[in-house]
């Protein structure tokens, strides 16, 4: 288990590049697989989580070349191969439930699986979602965890309900696999649904290749059947890995831009700048870049439902704000890589700073943090996040600092770089 002691800094102004965003290029990767004719992703992402991705696909029988232009994938118009043996996909949460529903288009028995801690992640009502659309799954687990079996059958379609509390990704699997269905597919999402955000997301990239997805009010979702048509496709710099070095700017009074990100994405984490210029940064926009100035910090209340993978980053940022920030609507943390809600509590409360956890909130109350060693719990965001921790104050240590290789591997490289 590698550690890593992250040096402070006197001043920081810098400009950098982010890889590609994880959640453009699952989707992606998924959609370019299941497509006619070929598809060109340029600026994908490469990381432990896409790693995944790819072998799951590759199981289903896709394949993959990389280019000097970028990955060509040649499409299997919706015809999945039948793997030899079951699809072990690590603790890549997106590719397993992404793959669930894909899975079905194969007509045979699928079995995918993941790590220890993917076992423990739900995934009962995406395959209860399921059943009515004609496809017959189900978790060989008591807990309704993987590992999951897909029965065989055929992807009839039809009308379906789905709860929207835990995860979003259970709607986009079934969105990302529809254009397939013998009919059209209609989805009713009951509770409230989370990371509303990453389902934008997945319509958009949907219709980027040729799908045809509406939706009523974040209520009822529907998709026509047809097929995706491969093509040229860029993907666009990712946000979530960008709001480290936002945020490093917030700690340190600095200035960051990052280039090769959209300024009008429908990335969520994007909403991260409205919460950093709340607590007294200053943030402007270019064409294809961002730039965060530090100023005063001061703690904000905010929900962050349409943005969970920002919440470790603010929560460090509240740690050297003024007052308290109070963030809501993120209840759903708990079934992530760690318990985030509790991980958050205690490695913050190692810096000497103190923060609560209610049913669907956390509260940071801002002081003056000190070292310490920090458990990642294998959670890369944890890692990540806490480094910023590290750019001000001394002797802050990272644990398991390798775990950042699920979604940003050169996160270290382009940490150091920071003057």
């Amino acid at each position: 288990m590698k550690k890593r002691t992250i040096r402070p800094l006197s001043r920081l102004n810098v400009e950098i590049t982010v890889p590609g965003s994880k959640s453009y290029t699952a989707r992606a990767l998924v959609i370019g697989a299941l497509a006619c004719r070929e598809t060109l992703l340029k600026n994908h992402l490469r990381s432990a989580d896409t790693a995944h991705m790819l072998q799951g696909l590759e199981a289903l029988g896709a394949k993959f070349l990389e280019t000097p232009q970028g990955l060509l994938i040649r499409g299997m118009g919706g015809k999945l191969f039948v793997p030899t043996e079951p699809i072990s996909l690590g603790g890549a949460g997106t590719a397993v439930r992404f793959l669930t529903t894909a899975a079905s288009l194969c007509g045979r028995r699928v079995v995918i699986d993941g790590s220890q801690r993917m076992r423990e992640r739900p995934i009962q009502d995406l395959l209860d979602a399921l059943r009515p659309l004609g496809i017959v799954a189900r978790s060989l687990n008591r807990n309704g965890c993987p590992p999951v079996v897909i029965e065989g059958g055929q992807f009839e379609g039809g009308k379906t309900k789905l709860r929207g509390s835990k995860s979003s990704q259970f709607l986009s699997s079934i969105l990302l696999a529809s254009p397939y269905a013998r009919e059209g597919v209609e989805v009713e999402v009951t509770e409230s649904l989370v990371s509303q955000s990453y389902v934008d997301l997945t319509m958009a990239i949907m219709r980027d290749f040729g799908a045809q997805v509406t939706h009523e009010n974040y209520r009822i979702f529907r998709v026509l059947p047809g097929s995706y048509l491969g093509r040229e496709y860029m993907i666009e710099g990712d946000f979530s890995s960008a709001s480290y070095f936002f945020a490093a700017a917030a700690v340190t009074g600095g200035r960051v831009r990052v280039r090769g990100i959209n300024p009008c994405t429908k990335q969520g984490d994007r909403g991260l700048l409205d919460v950093l210029e709340a607590m007294g940064c200053r943030v402007s926009y270019g064409d294809s870049s961002v730039e965060v100035t530090g100023g005063s910090l001061r703690g904000v209340d905010v929900d962050m439902k349409t943005m969970p993978d920002s919440v470790q980053t603010l929560a460090v940022v509240a740690a050297f704000a003024e007052g308290t920030t109070h963030v809501s609507g993120i209840e759903h943390l708990q079934y992530k890589e760690t318990d985030r809600l509790a991980s958050l509590k205690q490695e913050l409360e190692k810096l000497g700073i103190q923060a609560t956890v209610g049913d669907n909130c956390l509260t940071v109350r801002g002081g003056r943090p000190h070292g310490a060693e920090i458990e990642t719990y294998m959670d890369h965001r944890m890692a990540m996040a806490f480094a910023v921790a590290g750019l001000r104050v001394p002797e802050i240590v990272i644990r398991d600092s390798e775990c950042v290789n699920k979604s940003f591997p050169a996160f270290w490289a382009l940490l150091e770089e920071l003057e």
